[in-house]
């Protein structure tokens, strides 16, 4: 078991290393201002984070309780956040009039629209996440509402990262994409035993 365990967590920190450090090779980045440089790469530790999220909600890391991880989750959560505004930011200042178009829906490149859907879909489950207690939601109907946003997240990003040519290598962000698209399914899969497990740590406690 805990060899299964080292080899998770190694795993992990491949996902995470591998596709900035193949980022960081690209020729692409040449000439490039810094605030592009770093949009570009708060882009890319976004698609790392959608891997990491559904991996934190499920318990699915060794080591970690079912709560201890929900915390995490709650934690990346807000970072992810912080990414997409400085992805999104970085992009505003270097090309205001490309950031406005994606914004309002009328950029004439694909990608644009599905980068901004996971975006408003992003900020509206941290406001929801924010003010679950006010709203009273009760926890089939968060549940309900948290996986509907985090669909539109997933999708949209894995969408917006495929039809870019960018800075990204071609290998690590498609087995990003997949990996982020694998992680959401089997959460979902298993959406139905996380109050159970969560009860049973409670218990054991």
């Amino acid at each position: 078991m805990r060899l299964r365990a080292i080899l998770i967590w190694v795993a992990l920190a491949a996902i995470v290393l591998v596709p900035i450090v193949a980022a960081a090779q690209s020729p692409l980045l040449q000439w490039r201002q810094p605030v592009y440089i770093a949009a570009g790469f708060a882009g890319i530790l976004a698609l790392i984070l959608l891997v990491v999220q559904p991996l934190l909600a499920g318990g699915y890391l060794p080591g970690l309780s079912a709560m201890r991880g929900r915390a995490l989750h709650r934690w990346t959560g807000t970072v992810l956040v912080l990414v997409v505004i400085v992805h999104v930011a970085g992009l505003w200042v270097t090309s205001p009039p490309d950031v406005i178009d994606a914004l309002l829906f009328r950029s004439p490149t694909p990608f644009s629209v599905w980068g901004v859907l996971a975006m408003w879909a992003v900020f509206l489950s941290a406001l929801l996440a924010l003010f679950r207690r006010r709203l009273r939601l009760r926890p089939r109907a968060w549940r309900l509402a948290h996986t509907a946003f985090a669909l539109v997240i997933v999708a949209g990003t894995v969408i917006h990262a495929l039809l870019i040519e960018g800075t990204m290598e071609t290998t690590s962000k498609i087995a990003l994409c997949a990996l982020a698209a694998l992680a959401f399914l089997k959460v979902v899969a298993d959406l139905r035993l996380l109050p159970l497990r969560l009860k049973r740590t409670q218990e054991k406690a």
